[in-house]
């Protein structure tokens, strides 16, 4: 086991010790809007169960499971319980690698909240993580089509002084032309780890820049980033290391975009990065052009092979949908959303 997963297992289970988990169920089907939040009378929409769950005190794990179904939000859901020190978990009741799973078991999250007319640009989040140690794993985002919402992010952690942050087992699902996704994952600070998630025609798939350290991205697919497949630090920020391996890189504009002001040399392992229209990029606030002066350290990286997704179908949905196919390059780096091979 890698060391960055050993210790935040080790922060999860001291936190589960503290006291007594508080688990809230969700049902977007079989819920009510006046409900207790139990697995018999589940609450039926996620801002229920969040405002339930950010009056929770003490040092207790809180948990919300959701059940299948597609959840509407129009404002953004602020994860912003007190008790920073607890674990919070937000995870689907029936996870990919459950015997009982199929794709239809997955809760969908869908914002169609417009932007805050007080922001600074036209943007809107669907979580909104306002504390430390936040777990959010089986759930399928698709994008924002309020023709508002100009930029659109499906999680964001803007405090840069938070940490701890694992998305595990997620779609990421965009559509540029009614309901794109601008950054799946926007997020600063410590500890943000992302593990055996999709991100299928994002703009970009994770954007982080501020207070970094101890970041990773590992066993996941990004597919189609029309932008960058990932944005990285800012200024000095730029400089951190940081774990990427068993990827599977394709389709995407860009790989990676980080501070055209620092110097640094990434580690790039285990993974296909292929069929992209460029490789490093340096930014202002925007693309500007390939960065020449920076020379990744690349270990067992496979630049020529062809990525083959297995794709929804005229006879429906399969179960391992926008997962690699079996001819794929990368099909034996476990990427994509079963973390049973």
């Amino acid at each position: 086991m890698n060391n960055f997963k050993f210790l935040f297992a080790i922060v999860f289970l001291a936190g589960a010790f503290q006291g007594q988990a508080q688990t809230l169920y969700v049902d977007a089907i079989n819920g009510k809007n006046v409900a207790q939040g139990t697995a018999s009378d589940p609450f039926l929409s996620l801002e229920k169960a969040v405002a339930k769950a950010n009056t929770f005190r003490g040092d207790n794990e809180i948990t919300i499971k959701i059940a299948r179904g597609l959840y509407i939000l129009h404002n953004p859901l602020k994860i912003e319980n007190a008790s920073a020190s607890a674990n919070y978990f937000i995870e689907a009741l029936v996870m990919p690698d459950d015997t009982a799973w199929r794709p239809d078991k997955m809760p969908v999250i869908q914002s169609v909240a417009v932007p805050d007319a007080k922001a600074r640009f036209k943007k809107c989040v669907a979580f909104d993580i306002e504390r430390s140690n936040v777990v959010i794993r089986g759930l399928k985002f698709i994008g924002n089509p309020s023709p508002e919402a100009e930029y659109f992010y499906a999680i964001e952690r803007h405090n840069e002084k938070l940490s701890n942050l694992l998305i595990s087992q997620c779609y990421f699902l965009g559509e540029k032309t009614f309901a794109p996704i601008q950054g799946a994952v926007f997020a600063q600070g410590a500890g943000i780890h992302i593990d055996h998630c999709i991100f299928y025609g994002c703009k970009n798939a994770a954007l982080v820049f501020l207070g970094l350290k101890d970041f990773s991205l590992t066993h996941s697919v990004i597919y189609g980033a029309y932008e960058a497949a990932m944005w990285y630090g800012y200024g000095e920020g730029s400089n951190t290391p940081f774990t990427f391996s068993n990827n599977v890189v394709s389709n995407c504009n860009y790989l990676l975009v980080s501070d055209k002001a620092s110097e640094h040399h990434y580690t790039f392992s285990n993974s296909v990065i292929s069929n992209n229209q460029n490789y490093l990029g340096f930014n202002g606030m925007e693309v500007e052009g390939p960065d020449l002066k920076n020379t990744p350290i690349e270990t067992n990286i496979d630049k020529t092979g062809s990525v083959i997704l297995n794709e929804v179908t005229a006879k429906g949905v399969p179960v391992n949908y926008l997962n690699l196919a079996p001819n794929s390059a990368g099909y034996n780096l476990n990427a994509g959303i079963f973390k049973k091979p």
